[in-house]
């Protein structure tokens, strides 16, 4: 048997025809594979007979929601729940194939990496949402350039640690390589297989791509400007009042011509430029000081977390 234990981690909603056949492939997996493994099923609020199924698996460890929170909510609690030293996410509609988790484990320790993503680079899904995929993925590559050609699939392995001290919310479970990127694990990417979803209706629609627009942004701040936020709001500040005063110039020499202030923009452009300058400055300080509390309280410093240290 192989020495480590996998959690792997399923969140659902309303999939009461999927779930159980996903168990079973699951387990088979694990058991010909030697593995020791727990697999842990989170029920999002489903409304149909999803949550009754599940509790007629074994082995199983459910956790059932009382209304609908969301996949990363989902994904987050059943993280959370895990005990064994190599998490494995994925999910529930059984378009991950769970043959492929015996390749992401290999990949993981082969190449001694700490998180290893699927790469459905052949994927089985409508024209639309391979479309919208697309043009989100290269959206994503453009603003944070986590290295990953697909942070969209769930299918991942990861080791235990690399979620100490991390909670997931909004539509975060897709840039999970990216935050884990910046706390400096390492991330590898391989090729998975992709099915048809057979059974079931797919949960993505605009919202979860607007959540994860908005979530992007987040995490962009957050990689640049975290532990110093006044060099964002600071610098935005003083270009606003440097161009505000460009247009003062402006308005003094229209002024001296003997041009009516009251025909031109100009004075209200550099009172605007002028107090919006002195908002972001002052912003970035007041962020500035909240950041050093969050950091300071509780003992949270600028880095994340040591990966070892060594005496001789």
């Amino acid at each position: 048997m192989n020495k480590e234990k996998l959690s792997i981690v399923i969140p659902v909603f309303n999939e009461e025809a999927n779930i159980g056949p996903l168990h079973q492939e699951v387990a088979e997996v694990c058991r010909r594979e030697g593995f020791e493994f727990e697999v842990i099923i989170v029920d999002d609020g489903s409304t149909d007979r999803t949550g009754e199924v599940a509790r007629s698996l074994s082995p199983v460890r459910f956790i059932r929601f009382r209304r609908n929170f969301g996949q990363t909510a989902a994904m987050d609690a059943g993280i959370k729940h895990a005990t064994g030293s190599l998490i494995i996410t994925m999910d529930g509609d059984r378009q991950n194939d769970p043959a492929d988790i015996p390749k992401l484990i290999s990949y993981l320790n082969e190449h001694g990496l700490d998180v290893v993503s699927g790469w459905r680079k052949n994927r089985k899904d409508s024209f639309m949402k391979h479309f919208v995929s697309r043009g989100a993925n290269l959206l994503r590559k453009m603003i944070i350039n986590d290295g990953i050609h697909d942070s969209g699939c769930s299918l991942k392995a990861y080791r235990t640690e690399c979620f100490e001290g991390i909670n997931l919310y909004g539509e975060m479970h897709r840039f999970i390589p990216a935050l884990l990127k910046i706390r400096g694990f390492r991330i590898g990417e391989m090729e998975v297989n992709h099915r048809p979803r057979t059974a079931g209706k797919t949960k993505y629609n605009w919202k979860r791509a607007m959540k994860g627009f908005i979530d992007m942004l987040a995490i962009r701040f957050w990689t640049r400007f975290s532990t110093r936020p006044l060099h964002l709001f600071g610098t935005l500040g003083i270009l606003f009042i440097a161009v505000s005063l460009i247009t003062g110039i402006f308005t003094f020499i229209d002024f001296l011509e003997g041009m009516e202030i009251s025909d031109t923009a100009l004075p209200i452009l550099t009172t605007f430029l002028f107090l919006g300058g002195l908002q972001m400055f002052f912003t970035g300080l007041i962020s500035d000081i909240l950041m050093r509390n969050y950091h300071e309280s509780g003992d949270k410093p600028g880095y994340y977390n040591i990966k070892e240290t060594f005496s001789n």
